[in-house]
């Protein structure tokens, strides 16, 4: 039976709040194999019955399934569109599958409406939250309706007093003066006839709450000093008619009950200034005042469809304890980013006290000393005896524990439920096999991902840094691409990577870039604040590896500027090819660093012209596919130069490496920057200087990421195992050992005695080491994608055997469906099922095969260290000898 089991819509089953046409595309299931789509039928509609049609394919003639681009359709404003398709396949035709999407405002002229404020300029200083407020009148039965809203800090969105939608740190952080994301809902339900009322609380936010870190004095405004609001409603009635309420001056504001509210330090409620009723109509009770308007460029304004943060995992409390020091402690059992709701009950003044932190000492007591200046706290005041739920609004914590300072009666864990918060992205990666320690890796690594991924890709959740640093994002990009769909996610940030980059093209250490100007006191980014090596080449890296995912050419052609724009600034700042410039992290914090430097022994000349080869390679092949043949010639010439400067500054003339260190060959291997004929040499270079360490790494944020690849993709599958499986220190394996349930910042955190590494950088969830998830996946696994046939439309399932695993099994949901790869290894014989998605083929290699004994209808051939054979979808199960 032929089935479209789900539309996507820019790769996401829901859309609300578009500026452009989606691609469409759509996944198939079938209990046939072989199943190729031969045709499709795409209807589009403003009515769920399909009578209204804006457009209207007619059978196509096609097999594609993904990035369907629908042009010469005119979209309106703030209106749904109904989408249906049907495929053919052989004599199979499927039922029609259904779905829509919700535009946002096309025309920025449209909006009408201005940002206001309820703060003044003495407020600039401050952190409380503020109410805004308007009543207004429904003049007849609502057919539909949809309000488009967004704020300068934080804001939740009311009407009739009920919170609008399930989003959470809405409007997220984005280069606030050169874009800002606002967010679209269809409130019909919300509204009755007659009088009505709509409101917001806002809160400081990043907008103009404190941020940075030590050496930035943790300063605040930095993008402006009064929170400000955003709305544009439009009603449409049943009788044709359309009415439009905006913000403007006639709101009024007042004082919240959040009385402090900041990223970092998290929230103080005080329930005894709460305003019953203000977000009802008729509200009569508090000091309202007139609100006044904030100056903003509209233009900079773009839909947020999909990708918004929400609470996502829901953790009990496991256990309340008391610690050697005296201090009551509640236990969640997991590190994660979120909040707390507490459930209680207290009398008028009562105070509920918690505050966050992340491990215990050595001696179980609390430690604090990691947040840095971060306060990681909530404090709520009872305004009458009730029982009440309660959770902070405007701010979030990185934490496995949280002690107790106050609490009104004794503390059950029934009191207290944390929930993560996320941006909203499907899982859509699995992995787990019989090592145990692997599958609690593997968990960390996920739990890295939710813990970081707060509508930017952050280096830490808990200490008073929080920032979207480019070089955590960009090695832990493929890792991230396998475990979530975070299509929508990056796409809004790379926005923002090109948003923030210097007139010359230069790529800033985080986005959004709140260094430039604004380094402080601090020693190190004094020396600079942009276009460090494997830090900047995010801009090319990270698209590339998205279509590679997704197999979307749209995310190249977005930002192939700022790509083109980053290879130009390495061109330009480089001396005879060799690129270097500024400040340069290198290998950051290398386990081969002299005492007390950060910086790895690897020299960054050798890293920074490294990643200027290999960025300029990956733009070559992007402007390939993009059809810019002029682009192409002239950075393959400039590609080739790197190359051929490289190998002649870091090989001496008998092929070996001027730099032993093993960050130096696994980039030389990994990025292809080595003469073939001392390829062999270099390999056995990189094994040495493994030995040297006893087979343990010692690499840096650069080495780090590729060092499995530099061997398994060099004949050494076997001493990436080795390497993997390590469980003392440093390896990955060691920090589950220590009982870590997210990835570290450093490979002892905590040293086996349980004393801590230095608390000035010492983050308990921090994903970048987490990369390690894309060998795990692309090589233990053997799920790897075809370059040329991106998006998994050919999949290479190519499962490597080691480790002493008796079974691994890994998928991934692609754009077509899902891709499955279960391997067991029985001694002389393996057995391995895999799944094929419909509309898709895949290469089935066998590692180490002699005979197929059951081969499910392949033919497979022998090649040099395994059997392959080629098919199309279907699931399939084969037996071999080894």
């Amino acid at each position: 039976m032929l089935k479209i089991t789900e539309i996507l819509m820019d790769y996401e089953k829901e859309q609300t709040g578009m500026d452009h046409m989606p691609q469409l595309g759509w996944k198939l299931e079938s209990d046939g194999r072989n199943i190729q789509q031969e045709a499709y039928e795409l209807d589009i509609a403003l009515d769920q019955d399909f009578c209204d049609c804006v457009y209207r394919s007619g059978k196509v003639m096609e097999n594609a399934s993904a990035q369907i681009m629908v042009k010469n359709i005119s979209l309106k404003s703030m209106t749904k569109y109904f989408v249906r398709v049907k495929v053919w396949a052989g004599k199979e035709e499927s039922c029609w599958a259904e779905t829509f999407f919700v535009t946002g405002i096309l025309n920025t002229q449209e909006w009408k409406a201005l940002f206001i404020t309820a703060e003044n300029d003495e407020d600039a200083a401050n952190s409380k939250g503020t109410y805004v407020r308007k009543d207004f009148c429904v003049n007849g039965k609502v057919k539909e309706a949809f309000v488009c809203t967004t704020a300068l800090g934080l804001y939740n969105f009311y009407i009739n007093g009920k919170k609008v939608g399930q989003d959470e740190l809405t409007p997220g952080w984005t280069s606030y003066r050169k874009h800002l994301c606002y967010q679209t809902y269809e409130v019909t339900d919300c509204l009755k006839q007659g009088e009505n009322a709509m409101g917001a609380i806002l809160a400081a936010g990043w907008y103009k709450g404190k941020m940075g870190f030590d050496g930035l004095a943790n300063t605040r405004n930095h993008y402006g000093d009064r929170t400000a609001f955003l709305a544009r409603m439009a009603v449409r009635y049943e009788d044709g008619r359309e009415e439009i309420f905006v913000t403007d001056t006639s709101w009024t504001g007042e004082d919240a009950p959040v009385i402090f509210a900041e990223i970092y330090d998290g929230e103080v409620y005080d329930a005894r200034k709460e305003i019953p009723g203000w977000a009802e109509p008729g509200s009569n009770g508090g000091n309202w005042r007139a609100v006044s308007a904030v100056d903003y460029d509209m233009n900079v304004l773009t839909a947020q469809g999909s990708g918004k943060v929400r609470e996502m995992d829901e953790v009990p409390a496991k256990r309340i304890f008391t610690t050697p020091e005296g201090d009551t402690v509640i236990d969640f059992g997991q590190n994660m980013t979120g909040h707390i709701r507490v459930h209680a009950r207290g009398k008028a003044g009562d105070v509920i006290e918690l505050h966050c932190f992340e491990v215990l000492d050595a001696k179980g007591n609390v430690y604090l000393d990691n947040l840095r200046g971060a306060k990681e706290a909530m404090k709520y005041t009872f305004a009458r005896e009730e029982e009440i739920s309660y959770a902070p609004s405007f701010t979030f914590m990185g934490f496995q524990y949280a002690k107790i300072v106050s609490f009104p009666g004794k503390p059950e864990v029934e009191n207290f439920t944390a929930y993560t918060l996320h941006t909203k992205m499907e899982k859509t990666g699995s992995f787990e096999c019989s090592n145990q320690d692997l599958n609690q890796l593997a968990h960390n690594i996920l739990w890295g991902l939710k813990g970081n991924f707060v509508d930017v890709p952050t280096d830490c959740p808990q200490r008073n840094e929080r920032l979207g640093w480019t070089g955590d994002a960009q090695i832990f990009c493929r890792t991230a691409c396998f475990l979530m769909n975070t299509y929508s996610f990056y796409r809004k940030w790379l926005r923002d990577v090109e948003a923030d980059q210097t007139p010359e093209g230069g790529v800033a250490h985080v986005v959004p870039d709140i260094i430039t100007g604004n380094t402080g006191a601090d020693w190190l980014l004094q020396q600079g604040s942009h276009s460090a090596a494997a830090w900047a080449d995010v801009a090319v890296i990270n698209p590339w590896t998205m279509y590679l995912t997704y197999g979307d050419k749209e995310i190249l052609r977005l930002q192939y500027q700022s790509m083109k724009g980053w290879i130009d600034f390495m061109k330009d700042h480089s001396v005879d090819y060799i690129w270097n410039y500024k400040l340069q992290f290198g290998d950051w914090v290398a386990l081969d660093a002299e005492e007390g430097s950060y910086f790895g022994a690897t020299p960054n000349d050798l890293t920074c012209t490294a990643y200027f080869a290999y960025s300029t390679q990956l733009f070559v092949k992007i402007a390939e596919i993009l059809g810019r043949t002029e682009d192409v010639k002239a950075y393959s010439e400039l590609h080739k130069k790197i190359v051929e400067k490289f190998q002649k500054t870091f090989f001496d003339r008998n092929g070996v490496m001027t730099a032993q260190t093993q960050t130096a060959h696994i980039v030389a291997l990994y990025f292809g920057l080595v003469p073939e004929k001392y390829r062999e040499k270099t390999v056995n270079g990189l094994l040495k200087l493994l030995d040297k360490e006893d087979g343990h790494l010692v690499t840096g944020f650069v080495g780090t990421p590729y060092f499995c690849h530099a061997l398994s993709q060099n004949g050494h599958v076997k001493e990436a195992y080795d390497l993997l499986l390590k469980d003392d220190f440093p390896s990955w394996l060691y920090q589950v050992k220590m009982g870590a349930t997210t990835v570290w910042e450093h490979w002892d955190g905590i040293k086996p005695d349980g004393t801590m590494w230095s608390p000035d950088m010492n983050s308990f969830n921090h994903y970048a080491y987490g990369a390690i998830g894309e060998w795990m996946v692309r090589v233990a696994a053997g799920i790897e994608i075809d370059e040329k046939n991106p998006g998994y439309k050919h999949t290479v399932i190519y499962p490597r055997f080691g480790g002493n695993l008796g079974w691994l099994k890994a998928e991934y949901k692609s754009v077509y469906g899902p891709v499955k790869a279960f391997w067991e290894d029985q001694g002389e014989k393996a057995v391995l099922h895999v799944s094929v998605p419909a509309n898709t083929t895949a290469t089935i290699c066998l590692d180490r095969a002699k005979k197929v004994t059951e081969a499910d209808g392949l033919e497979f051939i022998q090649c040099e260290g395994y059997m392959k054979a080629e098919t199309g979808s279907g699931d399939y199960r084969f037996v071999f000898e080894k």
